[in-house]
């Protein structure tokens, strides 16, 4: 099957993914929302939700602290992440594609499925998929790294969400990508240069997106300073959340896998890392690890690395020092690292079995 053939298989099975949808929420058993739209009536538990639900959406370009992030909200006993769900991410695409291409404006116009049909059926769809891929929670949260790109459409569609913007270093971002062999589409892993590039476009698509939102909807948390700092920037994300301060969000390793705790997936690259207490070991690991030719051109290569607060010559930069207790943390991690490393082992050993068992990583 040729290119062309497959974007129109692509494009037919959204476009049933939305009838299916918009048929759901136009039947008669649904409610109005103070949005105006209707809704198909779901529930959490014994309470009904609807597109005023005051959602988090964690975001970043992958590798940039989103699954640490959602793992320090999940130990909250009044939050519920989880793990990415892979398909929020890709109807919002699938929705970009549409309003950016003339024609299939044009087709879905003269289908008569318009702005409010398909905005109906797309909330529908991502509220369906938060609602019901893990346990109920007071506050409900998705973490999916590029529905950063879409937020502001997000906050059309959920008018009182709330989006934690993470970044990174884009260096130890892109050397992270590289050295795991994360796939994501437009990343060739074979070159520094390009993956630099990529990082900084889509660096700067989300960080005017966290803009275009204002201080009061988009929090942007520097990955570094959350590590050297948790604290402090615990308190300001909760805070901006309007969430009460737990001690457990400084302690998210401590409930890997329990009951109203963090549920780790066996597919998900930083499953491994985050079983660990906030340490500082992955801030500089990147130093030394580029072509001399693409730290010569870095500031040219990626400018939002200067927009994001970080110094394009620098090698190592100054992050700061880490507080006390992350210090603390440190320590224990570089002295039982024999325990850890097994630990992550097993998870690397889960998820390979998970992809021998027909369930293959999937790219971002």
């Amino acid at each position: 099957m040729g290119r062309p053939q497959r974007r129109w298989l692509v494009a037919l099975c959204g476009l049933g993914l939305v009838a299916v949808l918009v048929h759901q929420v136009a039947l008669p058993a649904c409610l109005t929302n103070t949005t105006g739209s209707p809704l198909k009536t779901l529930r959490m538990g014994e309470v009904a939700v609807d597109r005023d639900i005051p959602l988090i959406f964690i975001g970043g370009v992958p590798r940039s602290g989103t699954t640490l992030a959602r793992a320090m909200l999940d130990a909250h006993p009044l939050v519920r992440c989880g793990e990415e769900t892979r398909v929020i991410p890709r109807i919002l695409s699938m929705h970009s594609h549409w309003k950016k291409s003339a024609k299939e404006s044009l087709r879905l116009e003269e289908a008569g499925l318009d702005d409010e049909v398909l905005d109906s059926a797309i909330s529908a769809f991502i509220l369906e998929v938060v609602v019901r891929h893990g346990e109920p929670a007071q506050r409900l949260c998705n973490k999916d790294p590029f529905t950063i790109k879409s937020a502001t459409y997000l906050r059309q569609l959920f008018p009182r969400a709330k989006f934690i913007f993470m970044v990174r270093d884009g260096r130890a971002t892109v050397h992270s990508i590289i050295s795991r062999q994360v796939t994501i589409t437009g990343f060739d892993l074979k070159s520094h240069r390009q993956c630099m590039q990529r990082w900084n476009m889509a660096a700067d698509t989300m960080n005017r997106q966290c803009q275009e939102l204002g201080a009061n909807w988009c929090l942007r948390v520097p990955y570094e300073q959350l590590v050297l700092h948790p604290r402090t920037w615990m308190e300001r994300v909760l805070h901006f959340l309007d969430v009460p301060w737990n001690e457990t969000v400084l302690h998210h390793e401590r409930t890997i896998n329990k009951p109203g705790g963090v549920s780790l997936s066996k597919v998900e690259r930083s499953s491994d890392q985050v079983i660990k207490p906030v340490n500082v070991d992955a801030l500089t690991k990147w130093v030394g690890s580029f072509p001399e030719d693409v730290v010569r051109d870095m500031a040219e290569l990626a400018p939002m690395l200067k927009t994001l607060g970080y110094d394009p010559h620098a090698n190592p930069p100054d992050y700061g020092r880490p507080d006390p207790e992350v210090d603390r943390n440190t320590l224990q991690v570089r002295a039982e690292s024999a325990a850890w490393r097994q630990r992550a082992q097993q998870i690397l050993a889960r998820r390979k079995r998970s992809r021998r068992a027909g369930r293959p990583e999937q790219k971002l």
